[in-house]
């Protein structure tokens, strides 16, 4: 090619519709490509194999429930058991819950919140795993607070270092999508839809709020969430039950919509179309993994930091989040979606993220009001739950030094956040979230030995309140 060629190839105007448009496309490809059988097999292999060899811990969800209120205060760790629950919750109940059960249902049909309920009560028994290796293999850092998580216990553990770093490296990177981005768009969205508020005001607020909560780091965190999480659950929640009693002669069919369509491609009821199995399946699981992240490993970050006598206990305070993130609000999500649509035939079941606010709309006066604060609040706690995520993982891979650099870059991202567009964001949460898994999905694995000796000697055995000798914790 000649030079002029390549004078007037570089001075052709860049279509940037075109070219977002073409990134999307490569990212949802590679999204595919990622959530294809081998991780779906892994995934669900391992909440499976976990499930059975830990003899179905979901049993002890409420015995899980029962030690929020059993504080571990002179056991060493940063905040609480419960708050550190609550870290995890505000961190897995966001965007993905409300907005991405309607995009599952756009995507898979009724047929994926099936599989994203059963990614949910299997999920539980890894997440119990995560959090006692998070609990067992964490350390202190520099500044006398507890480290842990994933990239820890693929390093300690399981001897393998460049499994960690690549842990580590992914959540860094996922976090900023996830946990950031994605979170302050839909919050600030929402607001401009329901109640005209412009983006750029939403964004000085919501910027100010992290900037002033993170500055009081975990604790700082763990207070705000634990402020936020019961009231926004429990809003919403409300507003759910509500639809629900207004067509409550349509939740029976909804229901059978749901589990037929999740082993079959015929047509279903409402105008929904059928979608092939695998597409429901892999679209449920991946939307189940967004929301509660059990089997992606962040969340055990978080239990790492919790006052505990033993990793058990944290286990099964960790291993309760699933149970209320997609068990109770994703199921009543996926069911209030699907009986808005049968209920009501002018709602589009195509356009996933405006799925949720039609059907919140069909209450009268206050249904939108209430939508918009359970997502605010839960996009809000959303971005504090992954910035610590976040910021451990650059900890590990960097050290403490790069903790004020990283939390600027954070507050930076969470205002443009706000003011732009970013569908391409979606689908790299996506593929983020694929690559977190893997490398945390092996650790689980290859230490399953180390979760059946805890589990035998803490709760099979009924010494659930006796204090692990911290000198024995890594062995």
């Amino acid at each position: 090619m000649a030079f002029s060629s390549y004078l007037n190839l570089l001075n052709t105007p860049v279509n940037m519709e075109e070219a977002s448009s073409s990134i999307l496309l490569v990212l949802q490809n590679i999204s595919s490509f990622l959530w294809g059988w081998p991780l779906l097999i892994l995934l669900l292999g391992t909440h499976l194999y976990l499930t059975i060899i830990l003899r179905f811990p979901q049993r002890h969800i409420f015995t899980a429930i029962k030690l929020y209120f059993n504080r571990d205060n002179a056991s060493k760790g940063d905040i609480s058991g419960f708050s550190s629950l609550m870290i995890a919750l505000a961190a897995n109940i966001g965007a993905g819950n409300i907005i991405g059960m309607g995009v599952a249902l756009a995507a898979g049909g009724p047929g994926a919140i099936f599989w994203c309920w059963i990614t949910g009560i299997l999920g539980i028994a890894t997440r119990y795993g995560e959090g006692l290796l998070a609990s067992h293999y964490r350390i202190k850092n520099p500044n006398g607070e507890m480290s842990g998580g994933p990239m820890y216990y693929l390093e300690i553990g399981l001897k393998q270092k460049w499994l960690g770093i690549l842990f580590a490296l992914f959540t860094a990177i996922a976090a900023f999508g996830i946990g950031n981005l994605t979170q302050g768009n839909a919050a600030a969205d929402q607001l401009r839809e329901v109640f005209a508020i412009p983006n750029w005001i939403t964004a000085l607020v919501l910027t100010g709020l992290t900037a002033l909560v993170m500055l009081g780091g975990v604790k700082g965190i763990a207070k705000m969430c634990a402020l936020f999480v019961p009231i926004m659950a429990a809003v919403y929640i409300i507003g759910c039950i509500i639809i629900l009693s207004m067509q409550h002669q349509y939740v029976p069919t909804a229901i059978a919509c749901i589990f037929n369509s999740a082993f079959t491609s015929e047509a279903v009821v409402g105008g929904m179309l059928g979608t092939a199995i695998l597409t429901a399946l892999r679209t449920g699981v991946s939307r189940g993994l967004f929301s509660n992240e059990a089997g992606m490993g962040s969340a055990a970050i978080a239990s790492a930091a919790a006052q505990t006598k033993n990793p058990v206990r944290q286990a099964l305070i960790s291993s309760s989040g699933p149970f209320w993130d997609t068990v109770v609000i994703c199921a009543m999500t996926g069911i209030v979606l699907t009986t808005s649509i049968i209920a009501h035939p002018h709602i589009s079941h195509t356009d996933g993220h405006k799925l949720t606010s039609l059907a919140f709309g069909t209450i009268p006066y206050f249904g939108s009001a209430i939508l918009t604060i359970s997502l605010v609040t839960f996009t809000v706690s959303t971005i504090l739950g992954w910035s610590y995520f976040g910021e451990k993982s650059l900890e590990y891979l960097g050290g403490i030094k790069l903790i004020t650099p990283y939390r600027i870059l954070w507050v930076i991202m969470v205002f443009i956040g706000c003011t732009s567009k970013i569908d391409i964001v979606w689908a790299f949460a996506d593929c983020a979230n694929a690559l977190m898994a893997a490398p945390n999905l092996i650790g689980l694995l290859g230490l399953s030995g180390i979760l059946i000796k805890q589990t035998r000697y803490y709760l099979w055995e009924n010494r659930l309140n006796e204090t692990a000798e911290e000198d024995k914790l890594q062995k």
